[in-house]
């Protein structure tokens, strides 16, 4: 095939499939303006994205093993740096990242210093690297390069659990994503949207693996960058008139900050917070005399509901007396735990704002420990982006080692087109929400309060309670969750709803790339390497594709149901998954090029030893995991354990490879050809 034909006829279909797409949103807008119902937009764009995907995939459907491993090896650098950044831009990146930086804000630089600064490392020590060795998965690479005494298939193993297990706690955090969007623009329930999105996830990685994944995954690029752009484009019009995002963020910052000085001093603010540090210090005084306050608790909550009773008092009343008491804790020890829990929830709450652009807010001892955790996240970013799988595995796809250069270029170009906008969205709808909704009166509160208050009702994603019953709306008393904060830009912006609708779009594409790139992964690494280099090496092409076909649909299908628990927000998920990538998979993928000496009971020993000082660690901090806080090592919070577990990886292989024979003539002629240029 002539490359630069190829090329061309590439740039004509994308360029036309970005044109109908503008003229699509033109269309939809001209329905919403014509009384179109809200709901049908909602629909029309979940379904004509999700087609228009589905139909790339069936188009692109192969069962040749080079197509659906690695794309042929034919994706131009240009294409697949756009296809690797929207494998990249997951759900944590579009959803979650301008929350955490409108919630923390300087404190949330980290993940862009962090995710961005991980494909340096990419770049100069692992990517041109993969490509020049050309085989499939990651795995393959790492059993090839660490031979020894023991079967290749010792450290192709540990690879593929470290791997699967990576990737599986990625895309659990997508397909919540998936959910999230899904049930918010249809109206659906949380579990059937994600079931939903899982379909189309499975119509493009199914029929066609990476071929089908790469043109899909450059398609939804397109819609999620226009998806971004937008809205924060307006608010930087409305607040700035400038309509430079990234050159609006100084003008934004400097009103945001002048907000900050009059809400940190504001009487009605301070009178909030009174109450909060109230209610913190009447828990702690419960607290001390348990188990005679929940008993006593209890029993007042009784005697109010019999006396309600009693006096003919209102429905309404009774009801939620009733509801009280069957949300009280139902023994001592639930009442200690939801307490201390509800304490430190008021006590955050009590705490004036922190400045937007204030680094390590706090007296001197808590300055320290958020600098050194902020220090801890990048660095597990940063080397978790070398390690991740899924990212990776999109540099086998290139033709040549040069093009994977190119390709690594590319993908940061595109990844910093979104991430220096990121800031910009933060500081702008963080001014939106001081200026307009602060002070606002609660009989006139946005309809988009409730609309997002009432998708998970056990745990919403924005509350606002008055809590000094004055009838207005201060700072202290708005509770948002990070995931709502993009989502819902268009409605606190007040535009039309036909962009809340391509925000859904831009969401939906951003979790369902990731996702289609992690499924294939595992299930690549679940048939390449378990069954075919280790079950059944004499299987035919055709059946090493049917079987990863078949391990992809029960691997989503397990991954679908954990995102219906709901197991926590998308982007601590995807922090744990950096922190494992880093510590499991890094120092085996970099020392394996660069140091000589690496042998194979080294990589064993790093990978498994980095990856169980990880999870320990992980566990004893973290309390969805049943540890404490007072379990941290160095006051390290679990998300960043990969800065104790990385460490700890290349200890056992530089400790192990010195102990044991040096690696044999064939791994060096290896490594001498996979450095050459």
């Amino acid at each position: 095939m002539n490359k630069p034909s190829f090329f061309r006829r590439l740039v004509r279909y994308y360029a036309l499939y970005t044109i109908c797409f503008v003229l699509f949103l033109f269309a939809v807008a001209i329905l919403e303006h014509e009384g179109f119902p809200r709901a049908w937009i909602g629909y029309v764009f979940m379904f004509s994205t999700i087609v228009v995907y589905a139909t790339i995939g069936i188009i692109s459907r192969t069962s040749d093993m080079q197509e659906y491993y690695v794309a042929g090896r034919r994706v131009p650098a240009l294409f697949n740096g756009m296809a690797t950044a929207a494998d990249w831009i997951s759900a944590a990146s579009f959803i979650s990242l301008a929350g955490g930086l409108y919630l923390w804000g300087f404190d949330g630089l980290a993940y862009i210093m962090g995710w961005a600064g991980g494909f340096v490392l990419v770049a100069l020590l692992i990517a041109p690297f993969l490509r020049k060795f050309g085989q499939f998965t990651i795995p393959d690479y790492l059993a090839a390069r660490y031979t020894g005494k023991y079967s290749d298939n010792v450290v192709r193993m540990v690879a593929v659990a470290a791997t699967v297990i990576v990737s599986f706690t990625y895309v659990v955090a997508q397909i919540y994503g998936v959910g999230l969007i899904t049930s918010r623009f249809t109206g659906v329930d949380f579990s059937v949207g994600i079931f939903l999105g899982l379909a189309s996830i499975l119509v493009c990685s199914f029929l066609g693996g990476m071929r089908a994944v790469t043109w899909t995954q450059v398609a939804q690029y397109i819609i999620l960058i226009i998806a971004y752009m937008i809205p924060v484009v307006w608010l930087s019009v409305k607040h700035t008139n400038i309509p430079v995002p990234p050159i609006a963020y100084g003008s934004a910052i400097e009103k945001l900050g002048e907000r900050e000085k009059v809400l940190i001093v504001d009487p009605k603010e301070e009178e909030v917070r009174a109450i909060y540090k109230q209610r913190a210090l009447d828990l702690e005084e419960r607290l001390a005399t348990l188990p005679e306050s929940w008993e006593n608790g209890r029993a007042e909550i009784q005697h109010n509901l019999e006396a309600l009773k009693a006096g003919n008092a209102e429905m309404q009343e009774i009801r939620q007396t009733t509801r009280e008491l069957a949300a009280y804790p139902k023994d001592a020890d639930e009442a200690k735990r939801r307490w201390i829990e509800d304490r430190a929830t008021n006590l955050e709450m009590a705490k004036p704002p922190t400045r937007h652009t204030e680094p390590f807010p706090g007296d001197e001892e808590t300055s320290n420990i958020k600098r050194n955790n902020f220090l801890a996240l990048v660095f597990c970013l940063m080397m978790g982006t070398a390690a991740l799988p899924h990212v990776l595995g999109r540099y086998y796809t290139t033709p040549s080692v040069q093009e994977t250069r190119n390709s690594v270029f590319w993908t940061l170009f595109f990844v910093m087109a979104l991430y220096i906008t990121i800031p910009a969205l933060a500081v702008l709808v963080k001014y939106d929400i001081y200026s307009s909704l602060v002070g606002t009166d609660f009989s006139r509160l946005p309809e988009w309060v409730s609309y997002w208050g009432g998708i998970d009702r056990l745990h919403p994603l924005v509350s606002i309670h008055d809590v000094n019953r004055d009838g207005i709306v201060q700072l202290a008393e708005i509770s948002m969750d990070v995931d709502i904060v993009v989502l819902a830009t268009p409605e606190i912006a007040g535009l039309p709803y036909v962009i809340s609708g391509l925000i859904a779009a831009g969401g939906l594409a951003a979790a369902l790339s990731t996702a289609d790139g992690l499924l294939l992964t595992i299930s690549n690494a679940l048939s390449h390497d378990i069954y075919y280099k280790t079950i059944d090496p004499q299987a035919s092409t055709q059946k090493r594709v049917t079987v990863s076909k078949l391990l992809l649909l029960m691997v989503a299908l397990v991954a679908a149901y954990a995102a219906s628990l709901k197991p926590g927000d998308i982007l601590s998920l995807v922090g744990a998954a950096f922190s494992l990538a880093a510590s499991a998979l890094f120092p085996a993928l970099a020392l394996g090029v660069f140091w000589k000496r690496a042998n194979q009971p080294g990589a064993i020993a790093g990978m498994i030893v980095g990856f169980a000082v990880c999870v320990f660690y992980m566990l004893r901090t973290h309390p969805a995991l049943g540890g404490t806080v007072d379990g941290q090592w160095f006051h390290i919070a679990p998300i960043s354990a990969g800065i104790f577990g990385v460490p700890a990886g290349l200890c056992a292989i530089v400790v192990v490879s010195l102990l044991t024979p040096a690696p044999d003539e064939r791994t060096e002629v290896l490594l001498k050809d996979l450095r050459s240029p």
